[in-house]
Order: structure tokens, then C-alpha cells, then sequence
């Protein structure tokens, strides 16, 4: 089974990507916060990682930079999942390592799924 840990600090919405990604038989592990996030990456060592951009403690350059810097995690694919929608940065995203970029208002949870499965 694949894991994948969801790194998102509003818990509605982790509920519902998490409820889907479960349902296609997916494992997935939860993070609200950057740091914590960051900890379960190294930990855990997800198949995926799909993050938030603004995220309390440590946002999400900080937590892709900090994973793409550690060679027991860098070769985790990292998708964005943000509100975040300009140019800056989704190429600093991209820069910095980041497979996908995806602007949450922009995709329906189905595309989500899709594009993780693409991923993966």
C-alpha cells in the first residue's frame, strides 16, 4: 500500500482529501503544521507528499527545501496543494523540487486524486 502524508493545516480539508486518497487505497499519514510535517517525512519516508504552502511553524518552501536538502527524503515526490496561485511562486515551488502545483480553487478532489496517481 502506498503512503502518503498530507502536510495541510486545515483539517477540513485533510478530512476530505485524506477520505478519498483512503477510499482509492491509499495510507495516509496527517500533518498540521510544517515542522510536524517535516518530522513524519523523515520518519515515515511516504511514497508522496502533498503540501500546503502556509502552514503555521515552518511553511511549505521551508519544509520542500528542507526535504530536498536530506538525502533520505529527497527523492520523496513532492506535490503542492495551495491557494497560492502566483507565478512567483509556482516557480519557486518547481525550483526548489516540487513535481505538481496545484491551486486548490483550480481542481475538483477527483483531479487531485488523478494527479497523484499520475504521480505515483
Amino acid at each position: 500500500m502506498k503512503k502518503i502524508l498530507f502536510i495541510e493545516d486545515e483539517s477540513a480539508l485533510q478530512k476530505n482529501v485524506g477520505s478519498a486518497l483512503e477510499k482509492e487505497g491509499y495510507e495516509i499519514i496527517s500533518a498540521l503544521d510544517g515542522e510536524t510535517g517535516l518530522k513524519l517525512a523523515q520518519k515515515e519516508k511516504p511514497d508522496l507528499i502533498l503540501l500546503d504552502v502556509i502552514l503555521p511553524k515552518m511553511n511549505g518552501f521551508e519544509v520542500l527545501e528542507s526535504l530536498k536538502e536530506d538525502k533520505e527524503t529527497k527523492e520523496i515526490p513532492v506535490i503542492i496543494l495551495t491557494n497560492l496561485e502566483q507565478m512567483e511562486n509556482i516557480d519557486r515551488a518547481l525550483e526548489l523540487g516540487a513535481k505538481t502545483y496545484l491551486v486548490k480553487t483550480n481542481y475538483t478532489l477527483t483531479e487531485v486524486v488523478e494527479k497523484i496517481k499520475q504521480t505515483l
